[in-house]
């Protein structure tokens, strides 16, 4: 049980992802997350999903660590999906320039192929980022991205803390399966066969127990930080830091080249958005 709820933990495996410098995947991923904002090209979106797919079954990443939170996000999709198509029934009209009526729904709401594939477009720019958030998140040393944030000039007192609150995450998940167990020993069903509403307050219900557990892991972490001196210095070494080794720099290059290129290729025209319904 107590492994099967550590999500989105780091866990060493021997694949040159996890091999790769701190420095080397937060500079991808911010890279990464750049173009999916700025480009609405579907071939280039759909180029980013075949490669964040193929990142994250290189970094041999289990279902459990990621599966719940999958789960939410495709729930959060949909519902953006749905609130974008009747809140702004012809934004994708008004993008191409064109309608092409498909179906009439009610009033005077119609769906067209120009919103359906403005809509299609939204949705694979969720699986552009969410493999790459998986990945960069389960392979990578919270120790060695602290590491990193301070190799990049972000100050090791921000950089620890972020850290601490990466390496905390599965503990504070391991408590709440903890005392969600516990409740259920005493007879309060808080599984799949209660009622959501009663799902839904009997899981509020564990929020203050977390919390004060949650509380007292700061303490003592912050205890044992001061009487070693934290922050005294302006710098500090680090253990755990990972000089740039030759796939580091070929996965630069990489990031650095696809990126001038996805982005040129996107705005060659002058618009952000590929069109093809000229």
């Amino acid at each position: 049980m107590a492994v099967n709820s550590r999500l989105l933990s780091y866990e060493h495996k021997d694949t040159w992802i996890h091999d790769l410098s701190g420095v080397t995947k937060l500079i991808f991923f911010l890279l990464w997350c750049i173009v999916s904002a700025l480009t609405y090209d579907t071939r280039v979106l759909l180029i980013m999903i075949a490669v964040s797919a193929a990142i994250l079954l290189m970094s041999k990443t289990k279902w459990n660590q990621i599966g719940a939170v999958f789960k939410l996000i495709m729930v959060f999709m949909i519902l953006n999906v749905v609130a974008i198509f009747f809140m702004s029934p012809y934004q994708g009209c008004q993008i191409y320039g064109s309608r092409t009526e498909i179906s009439h729904l009610f009033g005077n709401c119609y769906v067209t192929k120009e919103q359906l594939f403005y809509l299609f477009n939204v949705v694979i720019k969720y699986f552009t980022i969410i493999p790459a958030v998986f990945a960069f998140m389960v392979t990578t040393d919270p120790s060695e991205f602290a590491a990193s944030l301070n190799g990049l000039g972000v100050s090791y007192g921000i950089s620890y803390s972020i850290a601490i609150a990466l390496r905390y995450i599965p503990d504070i998940q391991e408590d709440f399966h903890r005392i969600r167990n516990a409740q259920e020993a005493r007879g309060i069903e808080m599984s799949a066969k209660a009622k959501l509403s009663d799902r839904i307050k009997r899981t509020s219900s564990i929020i203050f127990p977390l919390l004060f557990s949650t509380m007292s892991r700061i303490d003592v972490v912050s205890n044992a930080m001061e009487l070693r001196g934290f922050g005294k210095k302006k710098k500090r070494t680090w253990y755990a830091f990972r000089p740039l080794r030759r796939n580091d720099w070929m996965v630069l290059v990489f990031i650095v080249v696809f990126s001038v290129w996805a982005l040129v290729f996107t705005f060659r025209d002058g618009s952000r958005f590929y069109n093809p319904f000229l």
